[in-house]
């Protein structure tokens, strides 16, 4: 059940399984993404737990490869692996080398933690250095609960592009009333128009007078009965409802659920009804602008690049992984005052009409005004979190997972509490 894991991360569980039978240590150049993301928690315990391994000494992500015009260059890691009970260096030492690159094609600056987590940075002070986040199924740090969009499951009878669209209005002009704007990440993104059928409340005896409204719900019948998966069969008892239904009747907020990773900030923003949002992003209804602001900031957003999964090589957002475990800063932080600086990036999204997100987003190509709302932003935020603010994304992801490991604290005595009541 390797699910996303890299093919690299055979050879460290293989080299796991070999070093029990001999008293060999483990060094690796590996592709980073078994250090970021969903793949650190399916692989990591796998060595700590099960081979008793720990890091001895580890190079941060760096670009290896020939400098000659043209060739390619890739993102990679390097990750030495001794056993737990001997000392990495010296005979007696505990300490450990881990190497960072403020350029990535530069030189490394070292440091001696005495402990580097799997997500590669100093782990001094956690109570467990290989502690990696868990996906939750609800907020674990009382924020508002996020949803997916919808997934209409209907093999896309009831989704159609502006010619589609305007072809079937001209032959059943009454079904404009059920056609509705649908936005999924690419058309939050970078523009671009769609509708889809939504019928969850349509009348019985308006859809009797909408014989083509009724052929697409006879084809999205038929393609549901015929799928191998019993609730995909259920819903066909239901054609006009689409499966685990998102349809906000107020404004709310729409986080894509892919964006790349060039981008330095994840774009987010408000879409309000009849805009349907598909199942490429999630929706948090009721959001304020203090979610907008802590969404938005360069905290969340290195949480996500620390924590989130990965399509490809973009960022994949999810709501158990990312935002069901996101540390929040202490309730009395002052939280309200970050909404002047979220009505500050709205306002210069605002003033560019013309440019989509996507462009908006670039990062060569990212408006004066709207960087320095969010750099006015992330100095906020990260004052919310620690006076002095913080000196890197290494150093806010460290401060993160010790807030991170202290909310998990009482969740873990209350499941050890709860097993040993039954």
């Amino acid at each position: 059940g390797g699910g996303t894991l890299d093919y690299v991360a055979a050879w460290f569980i293989k080299a796991g399984e070999y070093r029990q039978q001999s008293d060999a240590r483990i060094g690796f150049v590996a592709t980073n993404s078994i250090t970021q993301g969903e793949q650190v928690a399916q692989l990591w315990p796998i060595l700590f737990e099960r081979h008793r391994l720990e890091i001895a000494f580890a190079h941060r992500t760096f670009a290896w490869g020939s400098d000659a015009k043209g060739s390619a260059q890739v993102h990679v890691v390097i990750l030495g692996l001794d056993r737990r009970d001997r000392a990495p260096h010296t005979k007696g030492s505990k300490e450990k080398r881990l190497f960072d690159y403020p350029d990535i094609k530069g030189q490394p600056q070292e440091s001696r933690p005495k402990a580097i987590s799997p997500y590669l940075f100093d782990a001094d002070g956690l109570s467990d250095p290989s502690m990696t986040v868990r996906e939750e199924s609800k907020p674990i740090n009382d924020l508002k609960p996020l949803r997916f969009g919808n997934q209409p499951i209907d093999g896309g009878h009831y989704i159609f592009d502006e010619k589609e669209r305007d072809d079937f209005l001209k032959a059943e002009p009454e079904a404009e009333a059920f056609l509705r704007p649908y936005i999924g990440a690419r058309e939050f993104l970078q523009g671009g128009r769609r509708w889809i059928l939504a019928l969850h409340d349509a009348p019985p005896e308006r859809l009797a007078r909408l014989p083509n409204v009724k052929k697409r719900i006879a084809s999205v019948r038929s393609y549901r009965e015929a799928s191998r998966r019993s609730l995909t069969r259920e819903l066909a008892l239901s054609p006009t409802r689409f499966a685990f239904p998102t349809i906000p009747d107020n404004p709310y907020l729409f986080i894509p659920g892919v964006s790349s990773e060039r981008r330095e900030y994840l774009p987010i923003g408000w879409l309000e009804p009849p805009i349907i949002p598909s199942n490429a992003a999630l929706v948090l209804e009721d959001a304020t602008l203090i979610d907008f602001a802590m969404l938005t900031s360069a905290m969340h957003n290195t949480w996500l690049r620390g924590i989130g999964g990965r399509l490809e090589s973009r960022y994949r957002y999810s709501a158990g992984s990312v935002y069901n475990t996101f540390p929040m800063p202490p309730e009395d932080a002052g939280l309200e005052g970050l909404e002047p600086h979220a009505r500050a990036i709205l306002d210069a999204r605002a003033a560019h009409p013309d440019a989509t997100l996507a462009d908006l987003y670039d990062p060569q190509a990212m408006p004066l005004d709207l960087r320095k709302a969010h750099r006015d932003l992330d100095r906020a935020v990260d004052r919310l979190y620690r006076r002095p603010g913080f000196t890197s994304s290494f150093d806010r992801l460290r401060h993160l997972f010790m807030l991170y490991d202290k909310m998990r604290s009482p969740l873990a005595a209350r499941m050890k509490s709860a097993g040993r009541r039954r």
